[in-house]
Order: C-alpha cells, then sequence, then structure tokens
C-alpha cells in the first residue's frame, strides 16, 4: 500500500490524501488549497494524479478546506462514489455550491479591472453549474456501519466530533495476505462542545494521518466561553444596545445559537431578537435541524425538557432577503446579529459594522481566530479607527472577544487521540498543521512514546 500526501501537507489548506491499495486508488478528501491567488489556481486546477484515474473518495466533512475540490476533480474525469455521512453529503453540497457562485464573483471582480487595464480574463476556479454536480456522486453512509468499498477494503465512519457529520475515517486492510488498520482522523473536535457528540478515539489502529492544527497549544474549557458569552451580552442589552458577531456559517452560527437558546431558556437574558443574516447560516442551519439523531445527549435533553428546537426559539429570525438586512440597521432596539464572514472581510456583517461601530451601546463579539490584515483582526485588535468600504469609522463599540469556541482539538486532546492506539500504532503521519504546531506535538508525542512520527511533506509518498 502507497500514501501519497498531495494536500494538507506542512500545511492547513487544501486536504488530500491519495491511497494505492490491490491496485485500486482511493482518495481522503479533496479540498481547496487556500492561499496567493497565482498558488491558488495552480495548485487546484492541477492535480498530482489522473483523476479520471480514482476509483473512489471518502469525504472527512464539509468544510471547504476538505470539500472544496471535489467540481475540479470531477471536470476533469472523476467518476466514482464519494462516500461520507448523510449530513456532510447535505452540508458539503451547500457548501461547494456557495464555493462556486464565489468562484464566479470574484473571477466578474478581477476581469473588470484586467478589462481597464487591457488585459486577457480569467476563468473562474469552477462555477455554480460545476459545483451543484457533486452531489450526484454522494453515496451516503451512517456512522458506526462496516461498508466494503474497494476489494479488500472495509470502511467505517466514527464520530469525529467537529462540525455536523464530521467523521475520522476507518479502513480495515487486507492486501497481500496482511491484515491491518489504517485511521484517518479528518479534522478532530474537542469534547463537550454545544450540540455535536465527543469525537470517537482511535481503537487498534495500526497506521494514523491526523491532523495537528492546534498541536503547540491547548484551548480553554468551552463552559467558560458560555459564561463569557452570556457576560457580554447581557452588559449589552442592558445598556440598550446591539450585539454584532461575525461567525463563519458552519459550526460556529449554529453553537452561538444553541447558547443563546439555552441562556434564554434559563432567563439567563431576556427574550430579545436574535437574527442569522447569512444565506450561507440560514441554508446550513437548515441541514443541522435535519439531523437531531447527531445532537449530543445535553441537547437532546434540552429539546425534551424545554419542548422546541435547538436551533429554534421563539425570539429567533433566520434572515432570508437583502432588504431585511438592510431593515435591521434602521432599528435602535436591543438584538443580537449573528452573521459573515467570520473575519469580517466581506459579506453583509460589513453593513452591521459599518451601521453600529460609532454606537457605545453596541459591542462587536469577536469568537474566533482573526488572521492578520483583516478587518477581524483590527477590531480584535481594538484599533479606534478602522476602514470599512473604503470609508473611515471612529470605533466607540465596545469590543469582546471570547476564546474557546474553537471545534478544534487542543493539544492535549490530539495528546489523548494519539495515545489512543499507543499499543498498536506502527508510524503516525501528521498532517494539516504548520511547521511550528507540529514541532511542539511531535515533542509532546516523544515525551510519552507515542509512535514513530512522520511530517510528509506535500507530494511526499511512503509505503506500508
Amino acid at each position: 500500500m502507497k500514501i501519497h500526501f498531495d494536500g494538507a501537507a506542512q500545511t492547513v489548506t487544501g486536504s488530500q490524501h491519495l491511497l494505492e491499495i490491490n491496485g485500486r486508488r482511493l482518495l481522503l478528501d479533496c479540498g481547496l488549497f487556500q492561499g496567493h491567488r497565482r498558488d491558488f489556481y495552480e495548485r487546484n486546477l492541477n492535480f498530482k494524479y489522473n483523476p479520471s484515474s480514482i476509483d473512489a473518495v471518502i469525504l472527512s466533512h464539509a468544510h471547504i478546506d476538505h470539500s472544496g475540490n471535489l467540481p475540479n476533480l470531477i471536470k476533469k474525469g472523476f467518476s466514482g462514489p464519494i462516500y461520507t455521512t448523510p449530513a456532510s453529503a447535505m452540508l458539503a453540497d451547500v457548501m461547494v455550491r456557495d464555493s462556486g457562485h464565489i468562484q464566479e464573483a470574484d473571477a466578474e471582480y478581477v476581469n473588470k479591472k484586467h478589462a481597464r487595464r487591457g488585459e486577457p480574463p480569467v476563468e473562474p476556479l469552477y462555477t455554480l453549474e460545476d459545483a451543484a454536480q457533486v452531489a450526484e456522486y454522494f453515496k451516503p453512509i451512517e456512522y458506526d456501519r462496516p461498508t466494503p468499498i474497494l476489494p479488500g477494503v472495509t470502511l467505517t465512519l466514527v464520530e469525529a466530533g467537529h462540525i455536523m457529520g464530521s467523521a475520522g475515517v476507518v479502513l480495515d486492510i487486507q492486501e497481500n495476505g496482511r491484515k491491518f488498520r489504517l485511521w484517518y482522523s479528518g479534522d478532530i473536535g474537542r469534547p463537550n462542545l454545544p450540540l455535536i457528540k465527543d469525537p470517537v478515539y482511535p481503537r487498534d489502529a495500526g497506521y494514523l494521518i491526523m491532523e495537528c492544527t492546534y498541536g503547540d497549544k491547548p484551548h480553554s474549557n468551552p463552559e467558560d466561553a458560555f459564561v463569557e458569552f452570556r457576560d457580554v451580552t447581557r452588559r449589552t442589552l442592558k445598556r440598550g444596545g446591539k450585539v454584532i458577531i461575525p461567525a463563519f456559517a458552519v459550526g460556529r452560527t449554529q453553537e452561538l445559537v444553541y447558547d443563546l437558546n439555552r441562556m434564554m431558556s434559563d432567563g439567563d437574558l431576556p427574550e430579545v431578537p436574535v437574527y442569522v443574516d447569512s444565506p450561507l447560516a440560514v441554508e446550513t442551519s437548515k441541514v443541522f435541524q435535519k439531523f437531531p439523531q447527531y445532537y449530543d445527549e445535553e441537547t437532546r435533553r434540552f429539546i425534551a425538557e424545554e419542548h422546541h428546537p435547538a436551533l429554534n426559539f421563539r425570539s429567533l429570525h433566520y434572515v432570508q432577503s437583502v432588504d431585511e438586512s438592510k431593515s435591521l440597521n434602521d432599528r435602535h432596539d436591543p438584538m443580537v446579529i449573528i452573521s459573515a464572514s467570520g473575519m469580517a472581510e466581506t459579506g453583509r456583517i460589513l453593513h452591521h459594522l459599518r451601521n453600529n461601530i460609532e454606537n457605545p451601546r453596541n459591542t462587536i463579539l469577536i469568537v474566533s481566530w482573526q488572521a492578520p490584515d483583516t478587518l477581524g483582526r483590527r477590531l480584535a485588535d481594538r484599533e479606534k479607527m478602522v476602514r470599512i468600504f473604503g470609508q473611515w469609522f471612529e470605533r466607540r463599540a465596545e469590543v469582546a472577544t471570547i476564546g474557546g469556541l474553537s471545534a478544534h482539538a487542543g493539544q492535549d486532546i490530539l495528546l489523548q487521540y494519539a495515545a489512543a492506539s499507543k499499543s498498536t500504532i506502527k508510524q503516525i503521519y501528521l498532517v494539516h498543521g504548520e511547521p511550528d504546531a507540529s514541532s511542539a506535538f511531535q515533542s509532546k508525542l516523544a515525551e510519552q512514546h507515542i509512535g514513530p512520527v512522520m511530517y510528509p511533506g506535500w507530494g511526499e509518498e511512503v509505503e506500508i
């Protein structure tokens, strides 16, 4: 058996790992590489293998860095099944179609600039029409159901605890007279996150391909983040202000909605209007609500006791139209607005920030890591003057930041994950992590005598 590390190798983007087993080819994830424009097109358009030679794909979860290049894979000849959970199939359909729309819009914007300079037009990486075809290839498999997918290969998907439908990939393999288990982590979640179940740790794994995104640091307790969120919201509403939250549409938005539901149900917050104002977040929330069987025990108990859904309550409104979104900025009553994008770079959140940033009664709540040079980072750094839509605004609104909401396992959970198969592991391959995070995590693994460990480079190949 051979493993080709063709993405998310010594970086955290573009997950793709190609397995050659019994003369067949199996691809684990097919994510978008995200980087500078030239690298973005070069890496995503030109696969390191022939897509038509791939017999099947296994998708660990719907995030774009794991699913986002499936449209190109199909355009270039892939015609096999894509195995994933039912929830991931629905979420990935929503997300790749949204990505296709973004690719078209980005190309249109660039081409306007090129036309003014007399330069040739560019083509979108793929179109909405391309992306819409992906759904035809999904072959959903429920958790914990061993399924033969190729000669000598049985697939079992287990809960990864990262986002709705996310899965660890368990491959029981027979090849050349030997049997072994390869376990691919996908993105590993955290215990005690809202809504979703805890991750399942590896069992009897001989070979482990695992992410190490936060291999250099642990995360704070999710319950501490809940308390911070409650306190910030309570004081803002008490002074008659709005809470404006830039939030990623998949996962983070749904967690915040559920937390607000809990707070209002317990009487910790007044029943003020809560608006989810992001078309993608609205669509993904619909998918979350279709799979209550995937909720954790705490959430199912909450639903039974409160007699209403986790992601729907009396004062919650999912905003559909642009006009409805605009109307929120004409209102001055206390409310909570959750809108994308998560780093406040594009989308409807910019309009809400522009219209509310100069009011000291309001709070801008930062709930995720913000990349350098983004508006979200400038807000998190409490800059006094910020630029939105080319216009300067004085930030008079309070800015609050909450850690501990990451859906990725921190260093402590990653160590527990790797240690779960310590007695059977023959080799660990670290992926989906920057060099500093990997180096710190490798040191921790060595301290606990877990390994051996390899940190493969992009395009590297190993044989086992």
